[in-house]
């Protein structure tokens, strides 16, 4: 665990699985968004179906979610898809926001699992898991090398205003 979130070598090996990863999602995203054909709700309707019978592909629970939440909201389960996979992409292959984008890689990595597509999603989980343990190391050679010390800077100077106010006003 030390070597994934203190080593430089790894913090090389990380920009790798980011690029990697990011790659896949931000093609599958662009694809969707550019090619105005996508639509979620023939996808939520086949894993609905799969979670009934003898042996059914997806766990029931997750069925009834699909049928109760997802699929009365299927345009906006469309648009999370084709934004939040481009969105992922670009941010896992710049480096920013590097844990962050990757938990909501892995979430919707599961979602799919879940809902009975194998695909690549089981090889992406398990990269995905390197990149989270990382920590910030993942995005030691990205933005986030710039971006999360100005943001915890920002943050510092806002909550000394704040202190600083509320010294004032007592």
């Amino acid at each position: 665990m030390n070597f994934l979130r203190n080593s430089k070598i790894a913090a090389g090996l990380m920009v790798f699985l980011r690029v990697y990863i990011g790659y896949q999602w931000m093609v599958a995203g662009y694809g969707k968004i550019t090619g105005g054909q996508f639509d979620a709700s023939g996808y939520l309707q086949g894993a609905v179906a799969a979670s009934g019978g003898d042996n059914p592909a997806v766990q029931a629970w997750w069925g009834t979610f699909l049928e109760a939440v997802a699929l009365p909201n299927a345009e906006l389960f469309t648009f999370l898809v084709m934004w939040g996979e481009l969105l992922v992409g670009m941010a896992l292959i710049l480096g920013i926001f590097t844990n962050f984008s990757a938990l909501m890689g892995i979430t919707m990595n599961f979602a799919f699992l879940f809902s009975g597509t194998v695909s690549t999603n089981a090889q992406m989980v398990l990269i995905t898991v390197f990149i989270i343990a990382a920590g910030a190391n993942a995005g030691k050679y990205g933005l986030d090398r710039w971006v999360i010390p100005f943001l915890k800077e920002r943050t510092t100077i806002i909550k000394k205003r704040k202190q600083d106010k509320e010294v004032a006003a007592a």
